[in-house]
């Protein structure tokens, strides 16, 4: 090879080395508060009307943040190497020298998490452990004094809570113990009582909350009626729901600007997202929605966004498989439903050139063996072919980008990544279809991917699994349950017993995650005969295993457990561990230590 020619190693590292940029807010100027990892951990960064940018912080760890509404003071959340234990910080741009490296958190508790879940321009709410280390209660905090006020001590896990404009109600979202569902409970502020809206027993999954002007009531979307998700309004007054949207095999969802009158729709389907914006009407006593502007894009991908407080200002983030996250922002008219909006890219990657020749994924259905068909994306390579699984197990894979798939892309690969039985964004039925006793159901969606694949003309003896969190069990449970399919396989912070994962994992996830597993006291049995580290003398193929030392999720012991006892029957098993690192790798330089040496990995035992 002539001197100077990059290598594979070296294109993957420029893969991995692509900043990755996301939206976060937009103030009414047009200002857009954004998170960048240029540095090598998510920062805050702003992006002004004129095109300059400013970074704001440069902290230890990772940093996200929104604006308080009518101001550029902004609440600042980040944790500590991965732990998860979320603290809150005031930052003024006016006062502080930029960027910040550390600032006094609001409440100085490293012990135990703060969750930012609403606000607005006088207080915010979030969400603490703080009370018994597993229940979180719902605090508001006056923005300039500090006074709090403990608003629901009842126990739970929230998601988000939005106030009404009048400030009479607040509505929280809070997780139920139903697989992948959630209960709305709304606070009358002036009685002080709370009441739930929607039945905790109940299956139903509901979006975030957002208030009409009139504080009549509120929009969320949900499949609590519906197989995928309709948009419904709530009206307090009669404590009723309405359906306002509902479209067949889409998940319609929707976001207000701060008065309540203008919106951001959002279609979700086969994981790609179409945006538009409306205004806001009303008739007859509920909310009607106005003629839609299209936002367009180049080309296909997800994208999710943001409407600035007065409705004048748009900003997003944009991924597709071939187009790393960017932030695009548009102005809007005083009327909307006449134009489409072309937005504005405020973000642009150096290198990124190498992502746009990748080859593009198609959208594909293979055949499962009950008749169902398993959605997945696949981009064709030679006859190798690594099956990347996303985590969750209540989530999905999109159309967008992930560099560790682009890699694997680049490396010659035929890759595929699917949405088994138990994704979500396929409709309530599909994402139940591995609850409990079903939990393997979805591990033989994998067998019949590999089938359709051998068909396609993929060498059968050179596929490999790849995955993280629930995907890394899913590569375990591959590797044990169905050994003969698979030529190697890439676990991070995956779980390798789901009896010992109940067990370990922190105390204020577990009731969360039995819900979708099942209990150790009702399904001991269960859980162990899904689990691969029984099984571990059929796992006879070279494993990588990746795995953060402060994982509060699934502990390094599911790591440790299975590598022991792979090495200990004399197969190829190779740990990572990263001291500095949670659930996942979110620094740059772990990145570009554990993923080439993934790719390589994946390069010698496919062939």
């Amino acid at each position: 090879m002539p001197s100077g020619t990059p290598t594979l190693a070296d294109d993957v590292r420029t893969l991995l080395n692509l900043p990755l940029s996301t939206a976060l807010d937009v103030a009414d100027d047009g200002t857009v508060l954004f998170g960048t990892n240029t540095d090598g951990t998510s920062q805050l960064w702003e992006s002004f009307p004129d095109g300059s940018q400013q970074q704001l912080t440069d902290f230890a760890s990772a940093a996200t943040g929104r604006y308080l509404p009518g101001s550029r003071k902004l609440i600042v959340s980040s944790d500590l190497d991965g732990n998860e234990h979320h603290q809150l910080y005031l930052l003024d741009p006016d006062l502080e020298q930029l960027p910040v490296t550390g600032l006094a958190p609001l409440i100085d508790d490293p012990a135990h998490i703060y969750q930012l879940v609403a606000l607005d321009a006088h207080s915010l709410v979030y969400s603490t452990n703080r009370r018994n280390d597993v229940d979180f209660d719902l605090i508001r905090r006056d923005a300039d004094t500090g006074a709090e006020t403990v608003l629901w001590s009842g126990g739970g896990l929230f998601r988000q809570a939005s106030a009404s404009p009048d400030g009479r109600f607040l509505v929280a979202n809070e997780l139920s113990l139903q697989p992948a569902s959630t209960v709305l409970r709304l606070l009358d502020v002036v009685a002080g009582q709370w009441a739930e809206i929607t039945a905790a027993d109940r299956p139903g999954g509901y979006g975030d909350s957002y208030w009409t002007a009139d504080s009549s009531g509120f929009f969320a979307s949900h499949d609590a009626e519906t197989d995928f998700a309709s948009l419904g309004f709530f009206r307090v007054a009669d404590r009723s729901w309405h359906r306002i949207v509902e479209e067949p095999g889409v998940n319609v969802s929707l976001a207000l600007d701060g008065t309540g009158r203008r919106a951001l729709i959002s279609r979700l389907a086969d994981g790609k997202t179409t945006l538009s914006v409306c205004d806001v009407g009303t008739q007859t006593g509920l909310p009607v929605l106005g003629p839609e502007s299209p936002v367009l894009f180049a080309e296909e991908g997800y994208a999710r966004g943001m409407l600035s407080a007065d409705g004048g200002r748009l900003a997003l983030t944009f991924s597709a498989p071939t187009f790393p996250d960017e932030v695009f922002s548009a102005d809007l008219p005083d009327a909307v439903g006449v134009a489409p909006i072309r937005p504005v890219q405020r973000t642009a990657a150096p290198g990124r050139e190498i992502a746009a020749r990748l080859p593009r994924a198609r959208t594909v259905r293979i055949p499962a063996r009950d008749g169902e068909q398993i959605p997945v994306f696949v981009t064709d390579g030679d006859a190798s072919a690594v099956l990347s699984i996303h985590g969750g197990p209540e989530s999905a894979s999109l159309y967008q980008w992930l560099p560790r798939n682009a890699s694997m892309v680049l490396a010659g690969h035929t890759v595929v990544v699917p949405n088994v039985r138990g994704s979500s964004g396929y409709g309530r039925r599909w994402i139940s279809m591995d609850d409990v006793e079903l939990r393997l159901e979805s591990v033989k969606d994998l067998v019949d991917i590999h089938a359709w694949l051998v068909a396609e003309g993929i060498d059968g003896s050179r596929v490999a699994l790849y995955g993280g969190s629930y995907g890394g069990y899913m590569v375990l449970a591959g590797m044990t349950f169905h050994p003969e399919y698979w030529a190697a396989g890439v676990d991070i912070v995956g779980m390798s017993s789901l009896v010992t994962f109940m067990e370990n994992t922190s105390a204020y996830r577990r009731a969360y995650r039995e819900r979708e597993y099942g209990s150790l006291a009702g399904h001991r049995q269960v859980l162990e005969d899904a689990s691969p580290l029984p099984r571990i003398k059929n796992l006879a193929k070279p494993l990588m295993v990746i795995h953060g030392a402060n994982d509060p999720r699934v502990p390094l012991s599911e790591a440790e457990q299975v590598v022991a006892a792979v090495r200990a029957n004399g197969s190829e098993c190779e740990l990572l561990v990263y001291p500095d690192e949670g659930h996942g790798l979110s620094r740059r330089k772990n990145q570009l230590d554990a993923y080439p040496r993934a790719i390589e990995f994946l390069r010698r035992t496919l062939g």
